[in-house]
C-alpha cells in the first residue's frame, strides 16, 4: 500500500490562477523502494506548504492519478513495470500540464534524457537529493503562488519587450528566470509543465553567464567539490574584473513566440561544444547538464561568434492561448 503523509497548509495561497484554494499543493512520489521513500519523507520533513503522498510504483501512481491528481509528481526512473518514461508518456498524454520531475541513480541517464524530451519538468540525480530536492520543489511551485488579478490583465497583453542590466547576484539571477517564466505563464501560453520548463531553462543559461562567463569558474570545480566551485565565485564577485562584469538580458515575448538573448561579458567560450549532438552523459556532468535541458526544452538556443551571447527561443502552436 502506498505510504502517505500530509503536511501543514503554508499561510500563501496556492492555488493556481483562475482556481479557488483549496489546501496546499500535492506531491505524489513515486518509488518502488521502500527505503527511498522514507529518505525523501526525513529530506521533506521540514518542508512547508505541501501536502506529500507516495506510491510504490509507477502502476500504483497511475490508479492515483485516476482517483484524485495530484499537483506535482516526483519519480523514480528506473522501476518495474511501468517506469518512471512510461510514466511521464501517460501523464504527458492524459494531463499534459501535471508537471513530472524525475529522479534517478547512475545509469539510467539515456532513460532519464527520453523521458525529458517525452515532457518531463525537471531532472534530478538521486545522488544530489540532499543538496537539490528542496529548491528543485521550490522552483516547480513557483507557478502555484500566483497573484489571480495579475494574470488575468497578462492575458490580455499581446506583446512586451523588456531590458535588464544584472549584477553577479545568484538571487537575482533566480529571480529573473522565474519573472520571466511568470510572464510567458501569465499570457495562458504555458501549461503548469511548460512554465517549469522554461524557468529551468532560462535559469541555466543565466547561471552560465553567471559563474562561467563573467566570473570563469570551471564547472569543473563543481563537479568535484562545490564548496570550492561557490567559494572562488564569491571572491570574484568582490575582485576586478569580474565585479564590474553584467549580465544583460532582452526578452522580446508576443504570442508566437519568446526570445530570450542573455549577453555577459566574459571572454566566451568554444561554440563547438554546444553544437555537439547530445549525450546522456551530459546529465552526470555538471557542466553538460545545463546545455542539455536548454536545448531540450526550448525551440532554438544560438550562441554568437565569440561565445558570450545566447539566445533561446520559444514557440506557441498557434491557438495555444486562451
Amino acid at each position: 500500500m502506498p505510504i502517505e503523509m500530509e503536511r501543514a497548509a503554508a499561510t500563501t495561497s496556492l492555488a493556481p490562477a483562475g482556481e479557488e484554494s483549496s489546501g496546499p499543493p500535492r506531491l505524489l512520489v513515486v518509488d518502488d523502494s521502500e527505503f527511498e521513500r522514507r529518505c525523501i519523507a526525513r529530506l521533506l520533513d521540514d518542508f512547508d506548504g505541501l501536502r506529500v503522498e507516495y506510491a510504490p510504483g509507477g502502476l500504483a501512481a497511475l490508479q492515483a492519478l485516476e482517483r484524485d491528481p495530484p499537483d506535482l509528481i516526483l519519480t523514480d526512473l528506473i522501476m518495474p513495470g511501468v517506469d518512471g518514461l512510461e510514466l511521464v508518456r501517460r501523464v504527458h498524454a492524459s494531463r499534459p500540464g501535471l508537471p513530472v520531475i524525475l529522479m534517478t541513480a547512475f545509469g539510467g541517464e539515456g532513460e532519464a534524457v527520453r523521458a525529458l524530451r517525452a515532457g518531463a519538468a525537471d531532472y534530478l540525480p538521486k545522488a544530489r537529493l540532499g543538496q537539490d530536492l528542496a529548491a528543485t520543489l521550490r522552483r516547480a511551485l513557483d507557478g502555484f503562488t500566483v497573484d489571480r488579478r495579475r494574470n488575468r490583465l497578462l492575458r490580455r497583453l499581446h506583446g512586451r519587450t523588456s531590458t535588464f542590466e544584472l549584477e553577479n547576484d545568484p538571487e537575482l539571477v533566480e529571480m529573473l528566470a522565474r519573472l520571466l517564466a511568470e510572464e510567458v505563464a501569465g499570457l495562458d501560453l504555458l501549461d503548469g509543465s511548460g512554465r517549469i520548463r522554461l524557468q529551468v531553462a532560462l535559469q541555466e543559461a543565466l547561471a552560465n553567464a553567471l559563474y562561467h562567463g563573467n566570473l570563469e569558474v570551471d564547472s569543473a570545480l563543481r563537479q568535484e567539490d562545490e564548496a570550492v566551485f561557490y567559494g572562488l565565485a564569491e571572491e570574484r564577485r568582490r575582485q576586478e574584473p569580474y565585479r564590474s562584469r553584467r549580465i544583460r538580458v532582452h526578452a522580446s515575448l508576443d504570442r508566437r513566440a519568446a526570445d530570450f538573448e542573455i549577453a555577459d561579458d566574459g571572454p566566451g567560450f568554444d561554440t563547438g561544444r554546444a553544437d555537439r549532438p547530445i549525450e546522456a552523459e551530459d546529465l552526470t556532468r555538471i557542466g553538460g547538464r545545463g546545455l542539455l535541458l536548454m536545448r531540450t526544452f526550448m525551440d532554438e538556443v544560438a550562441y554568437n561568434a565569440r561565445g558570450n551571447v545566447v539566445t533561446l527561443t520559444k514557440r506557441f502552436a498557434p491557438g495555444r492561448a486562451r
